[in-house]
Formats: C-alpha cells, structure tokens, sequence
C-alpha cells in the first residue's frame, strides 16, 4: 500500500504489517542518506476522512517520533535529513547530538537524533482529523519560547506625548527672554523647532519609541 525510497539505496521492499493499517519499514542507518520518500503506491487509496501519519524509530528507543503525514489529497511526501558526524549507538532521541534528522516537508520540523543499527518507519493510518490534531500539536510544542525581557512594547500616546513637548522645551528654552517678568519665546523658534522635528521624523521615524531623550 505504501513505498519508501532513500535516495541511492534500493526501493525497500514491502512492510511488516503490524496491525491493519499500520505497517513498519526497517532499514540500516548507514551508508547515510540525505532524504526519505513516502508514498501512496497506485492502485490503493486511503478510507474516507483517512490519512496515514508517518513515524520514524530509532534503535535503542521505544518511542517513535512523528514526522508529518500523506493522504488523498497529498499522496507523497519528501523528508529532508541532515546526516552529520559518525553514527552514535548511545544515541536517543533529543537535540545537540551529533546526528540530527530535520524533517521540512511543510510539517513541523522536529529534532532526532540517528542511532546506528536499525531505524524503523512506522506508517500508520488513522483519522485525517486525530493526525492533524497531532500535527498542530507539535508545530505548538516546538515554538521557540520569547523572553519577555526582549520584548519591547511600544510607548503609550500619552508616553510619547510627553516625548514632544520634552523634545521641544529643550529646544525652546534657550530662545526664552524675559519681558514683564514672565520669559518668552519668539513665535519664529517655534516655528524652527517644528522644522527640525519633522525633519528629524523623516530621517528617524522611530526616534520617539526609543528609550532615550527626545
């Protein structure tokens, strides 16, 4: 019902039926490879509101890791392996080991690590709906978490308000006289101060959202 294909290797023959509707296919981690294939084989099609989930095992370990899937509407997939350094038999599944598999065929990708010996593909056909349940769970799951200390949030109006007229006492303030003992300020610096504001707006747009003095 299904094909594999590594690239440079022989079409694996047929699977290990498991249960109906889930089959296995094991193969050697070595010679190391850069891609795997799943298809939907001609002639066979999946139930009605089916799809067929993709899992990936590696020798030592009892868990498989989900990949991503194929159904009727996409009936082949291509995973794309990243097959670095020597094979490590004490390997599990994590990140920062020697050997990684990155899966990137529009699914979400997820970090393993290659084991030597044996590396089973698990296929197994289940409702399109639990798999994509299972998929936006782990696109979810491999979200980088921000920092909430790196996140900047934009000023307030009423922060920014304050920014201007700063901006412009500071400028004003050295064009103030005194005149009946109340200091004023020519109406044409004012006029110069708006000039140079919108000036300084167009060159920096965001000079007011920074932290600093206007």
């Amino acid at each position: 019902m299904f094909g594999v294909i590594l690239p440079s290797r022989p079409v694996l023959p047929n699977p290990s039926t498991i249960n109906p509707g889930q089959f296995a296919f094991t193969f050697p981690s070595t010679p190391t490879f850069s891609h795997i294939v799943v298809f939907l084989l001609p002639g066979h099609e999946l139930p009605i509101e089916a799809a067929a989930a993709v899992y990936i095992q590696f020798s030592g370990s009892t868990e498989f890791k989900l990949l991503g899937a194929i159904g009727p509407e996409k009936q082949s997939a291509i995973f794309k392996i990243n097959n670095r350094g020597h094979n490590n038999a004490a390997a599990g599944a994590g990140g920062g080991g020697p050997d990684e598999i990155i899966m990137t065929d529009e699914t979400p990708r997820t970090n393993v690590i290659l084991a030597s010996d044996q590396i089973t593909l698990g296929i197994s056909v289940e409702p399109a709906a639990s798999i994509q349940a299972q998929l936006e769970a782990l696109k979810a799951s491999q979200v980088p978490e921000t920092s909430t200390a790196l996140v900047r949030r934009p000023p307030t109006t009423k922060v920014l308000a304050q920014r201007i007229i700063k901006n412009a006492f500071n400028f004003l303030a050295s064009f103030a006289g005194g005149q009946g003992g109340n200091e004023v300020v020519p109406l044409k610096s004012f006029q110069d101060w708006w000039t140079k504001f919108e000036r300084k707006i167009e060159v920096d747009p965001g000079f007011l959202e920074r932290d600093e003095d206007a």
